[in-house]
Formats: C-alpha cells, sequence, structure tokens
C-alpha cells in the first residue's frame, strides 16, 4: 500500500515544475492532478454512470413492491414522481454550486461557508451517516435476496462474506473505482431494460404466461392503499432511492473537468434515474397486486420482487434465480458508491476540523484509507437483522435513511438561496455562473419547503393505529441528532450565521488549463477538426454516456 500523507501537507492544490518550464498543480504516478490530497480521475462517462451507479441497488427490485404495498400502484407512482421534481430542482441547485466551486465536501462544506459553520458539521455528520446506513442497508438487502436461494447459509455469512470482498475494492483507487462504477452502471440499465421493462411488457400483456393482465390491480384491490399513513411511508422509500442522486456534487472534487463534465452528467443522469425508478414503479404496480402477501414488510425474512411473483404465478417457476442474479450484480456498484460517498463526506470534516483529522488522510495515489475503513466497518452494523429479521432492519434503516436525506435536501437549498444572495450583494454578475440553475428561485425555495415538510410528517403512521416507541424513534431520531450537533459545534465554537458581504467566494473556485485536464488518455480533439475524424462508434458511445 502506497505510503498515507498526513492531510496538514496536501490540504491545498501542490505546484510543482513542469516540462516547458511553468508550474502546474501536483499530479499521481498516472498523470491525473491531486488537489487537496484526493486524485481528479473521474471521466465524463463516468460521472454519466455513477450517479445511476449508486441509486440502483439491489433492493429497488422488491423495494418497489413495498412501495406498492404501501400506498397503492396510483399511489406509489405519484409519491415517486413528486420526489422525482424534488430531486430535479436539488440537482439544478448542486449543479450551479459544484461547478462554480468543485470543492472537497461539496455542499456540505459550501453550508458551512454561506449559511454558518456550525451546520456544516452538523450537515457533514449527517451525511456521512446516511451513507453509512446506506451500506448496513445495502449489506442486509444481500442477505435478503440471498436467503430466497437458500437458507442453510445464515445472513450474516453472507453479509461477511461480501464484507471482506468489497474490503478490497474500495480501496483499489478512484480510477478503478470510476472504471467498475461505470460498467456495473451500465448493467443495471440493461437489467432495468430488458427484465423491469421487457419482461412486464410481456407478462402484463399475456405473452408469458398466457393471460392478459392489463391494468386488472388498479381496479382491485384498487389504485390507492392505506391512506395518508402509506402516502408518508412511500415517500421515505422514494427518498432513499433517489438518494444519491446528489453524489455527484462530491465527485467534482475527483473530477477531471467538473466544469465540463459535472454540468452534462446532472442534465442526462437526472432524467435516466427518473426513468428507471417511474418504469419500475408503473410496473410493479401493473404485476402484482398491493395485497401480495410475498412483498416485503417489516416481518419479512425474504424478499420477493414483483417480477419474481409475477413469472412465477405466469408458470414459470425458476424465475427467482434470474431476479436473484440481477440483484446481486446490482449490489456491486451501490455498496461501492456508498462506501466511496461516506470516506469522502469523512475526509472533508477531517480536514476541515470538524471530525479527528488523520481520518483525512490519503495515500500518494488518493486513497483515503483510514476514512474507506471507518465507514465501511460500520457498515457491519447490518448484522443487526439476525437478531431482529431482516425485513424490520429494512424498515429501520430506510427510515433513517429517508429521513437524513430529507434533511440534506433541504440544507441544498438554503445553501444555494445563500450563495446567490451573497453573489449579488458583492456585486457578481450571473454571466460569471458557469453553470445556471432552472427557475431559481422558485426551484431552490421549493427544495428547502417541501423537503422541511417531508422530514416532519413523514412519521405520521406512528401516530396511528397505536403509538409505538420504538417507530417514533426511528422515524425521528435523525431530527434530533441534527439539532443536538448544530446546538453542541455553534456553542461549542462560538459559531455565527456569515452576512453576506463577508462570505468567500472565490476560494474553491479553482479553473483547470487543457493541458491539466486532458493527462491520461483525455480526447484534446473534442469540439475541434478532429472531432469529424472520430469513428462511428466513439460518436454513438458519446451520445449514449456523455
Amino acid at each position: 500500500m502506497a505510503e498515507i500523507q498526513d492531510e496538514k501537507t496536501t490540504s491545498p492544490p501542490q505546484e510543482e515544475a513542469v516540462s516547458d518550464g511553468s508550474t502546474g498543480p501536483a499530479t499521481a504516478s498516472n498523470g491525473n492532478v491531486l488537489d487537496g490530497g484526493l486524485q481528479r480521475g473521474l471521466k465524463n462517462r463516468h460521472l454519466q454512470m455513477i450517479s445511476l451507479g449508486g441509486v440502483v441497488g439491489a433492493s429497488i427490485w422488491f423495494g418497489t413492491g413495498s412501495a406498492v404495498a404501501y400506498s397503492g400502484p396510483v399511489g406509489a407512482l405519484l409519491c415517486f414522481f413528486i420526489v422525482g421534481v424534488d430531486v430535479f430542482f436539488v440537482m439544478q441547485s448542486l449543479g450551479e454550486m459544484s461547478t462554480l466551486f468543485p470543492i472537497q465536501g461539496a455542499f456540505v462544506e459550501l453550508a458551512g461557508r454561506f449559511v454558518d459553520p456550525a451546520l456544516a458539521f452538523s450537515l457533514g455528520w449527517n451525511y456521512w451517516y446516511l451513507w453509512v446506513t446506506n451500506i448496513a442497508n445495502d449489506y442486509n438487502n444481500i442477505s435478503l435476496v440471498l436467503q430466497n436461494w437458500t437458507g442453510r447459509v445464515p445472513g450474516y455469512g453472507w453479509i461477511l462474506l461480501f464484507w471482506a470482498f468489497f474490503s478490497g475494492t474500495s480501496l483499489l483507487g478512484v480510477v478503478v473505482w470510476g472504471e467498475m462504477e461505470f460498467y456495473f452502471a451500465a448493467w443495471k440499465l440493461l437489467c432495468v431494460i430488458v427484465v423491469g421493462f421487457l419482461l412486464g411488457i410481456l407478462v402484463n400483456t399475456g405473452a408469458i404466461g398466457g393471460e392478459y393482465v392489463g391494468f386488472r390491480y388498479w381496479a382491485d384491490p384498487g389504485p390507492i392503499a392505506n391512506g395518508i399513513g402509506g402516502f408518508g411511508q412511500t415517500f421515505v422509500l422514494a427518498a432513499v432511492y433517489y438518494c444519491g442522486t446528489e453524489m455527484l456534487a462530491f465527485t467534482a472534487a475527483e473530477s477531471r473537468d467538473p466544469r465540463r463534465d459535472l454540468p452534462r452528467a446532472i442534465r442526462q443522469t437526472f432524467w435516466r434515474i427518473l426513468v428507471v425508478f417511474l418504469g419500475l414503479v408503473f410496473f410493479a404496480g401493473l404485476l402484482v397486486p398491493s395485497t401480495a402477501p410475498d412483498l416485503l414488510g417489516a416481518t419479512s425474512k425474504a424478499a420477493k420482487s414483483p417480477w419474481t411473483i409475477a413469472l412465477v404465478r405466469a408458470g414459470w417457476p425458476g424465475a427467482g434465480h434470474l431476479l436473484n442474479v440481477v440483484m446481486i450484480t446490482a449490489q456491486f456498484s451501490s455498496v461501492n458508491s456508498a462506501i466511496y460517498i461516506s470516506s469522502r463526506t469523512l475526509v472533508a470534516l477531517a480536514r476541515n476540523g470538524r471530525a479527528p483529522r488523520f481520518l483525512g488522510a490519503t495515500t500518494d495515489s488518493g486513497t483515503p484509507v483510514r476514512a474507506i475503513v471507518l465507514s465501511h466497518a460500520l457498515g457491519l452494523l447490518s448484522i443487526l437483522n439476525t437478531a431482529a429479521g431482516p425485513g424490520k432492519v429494512f424498515t429501520y434503516l430506510v427510515d433513517i435513511s429517508g429521513a437524513a436525506t430529507f434533511v440534506a435536501w433541504a440544507m441544498v437549498g438554503l445553501t444555494h438561496l445563500r450563495l446567490r444572495a451573497a453573489w449579488a450583494r458583492q456585486g457578481r454578475g450571473l454571466d460569471e455562473l458557469p453553470y445556471r440553475a432552472l427557475l431559481y428561485p422558485y426551484g431552490a425555495w421549493f427544495v428547502l419547503v417541501i423537503n422541511t415538510f417531508l422530514v416532519l410528517i413523514y412519521g405520521y403512521s406512528v401516530f396511528v393505529g397505536g403509538f409505538k416507541a420504538v417507530d417514533f424513534v426511528f422515524s425521528y431520531v435523525v431530527v434530533a441528532i441534527f439539532a443536538v450537533l448544530y446546538v453542541f459545534w455553534k456553542v461549542l465554537k462560538g459559531t455565527k450565521i456569515v452576512p453576506l458581504m463577508e462570505m468567500d467566494l472565490v476560494t474553491g473556485r479553482r479553473e483547470y488549463t487543457r493541458r491539466d485536464t486532458s493527462v491520461a488518455g483525455e480526447d484534446p480533439g473534442i469540439g475541434t477538426e478532429k472531432e469529424k475524424s472520430v469513428p462511428w462508434y466513439i460518436k454513438v458511445k458519446r451520445i449514449i454516456f456523455a
């Protein structure tokens, strides 16, 4: 393993002489820029697929069934659409902020700069344990899926086996990680199209099974289920599945050319994810009734996806094996993405004095080993499913992840509003922004208001049908922890809300030359006469992935 560098020596971008006698940023052995200890090694195609890889995990295949069971086929679609609109404006705000300031910690650190340093502390830890929870949830999902295959191996056995595997892959560096994410995410997209959409159409129309289903289950048991309580649970579930779209803001610190690549990735990745989620929820509602007993719930010991249930009913008893393969292979990139974001969040906290500084150390190649090891180790909380059952653990982890996601998104909106206010007050023009958010300020206000509302009401079902203390704690513990962390840091450090005229609108606005961003194989001919000679298949690839 490469020698770990102390964070104090790598925080600022290091300048060194280059062959033409000028100076430029320090580089890793492969030629990529080292910035604050992290390697800018992610290409445009990596960014295009990273968010999809982290968002679409194994659980989406049975989690869509949970959404249908909670609120019915139309209710589930409505919830996922509303949260999708929410995410669209979140990404617009992030696009503007992250292309302007492609820094470590992304919106977490910007919250401290443009709102209050205490907010960066509480938001950073909120976002870190959100992704640690996602790691645990991913391992719990692995246990759920493989329990359908065999009951001979205990759930914790599968968790430990995959945990050992990812302990190795997560330390391979950002370039290897980016390549893995690209190909695994492309595989996921293929599975969604072939298994989710194509098989869904064939079963629904009777091409498989010989019986036309159509919209039968929308009429009986009905389009809506469980009233407002069901909607509340599905909103949380939708937030958990959309969570990760915003991770593109964190990749800006390790992108070769964030000014160019990040806006492209934000625009195109969002639409891919929206089509994937709304498409899967739509077909899940067509294939099974909301009352199907095999759908995942809090008492489930093993999960069956709507596609497995529908294919078995259509006369394909081995369908579960196909879906298991799809779900397990989907898990490879979602676990790696969760490890990536949690560790980079911890690095940013450490380098800014909001976590123990030794956690911010990186290797010569820009890999934050200590942050990765700690974040991944806490993913073993998923072993709790041995006592409580994987279905119940799934419910608890979804509650924590969903609430933390709403908090993070609300603070994105607030930070964006504060940035724009300072931008105008300090006399800067909108033409200086490399990316301008659509429908500002309405989009940013929408993000702030709707996510604040959702985080406060999503535990509504706790008060219906008998109060349950445990469910109440898991529904609102995130809000309590966030508030306590904010007050603790504000009192300890004596922080204050940053006045508009005192906001730093310069630091981090780093622009790299074409020479810096074209290292290690980047094609400098894009947009020039050289583009005309590019083979047709390369142009097709760029249409799909760029």
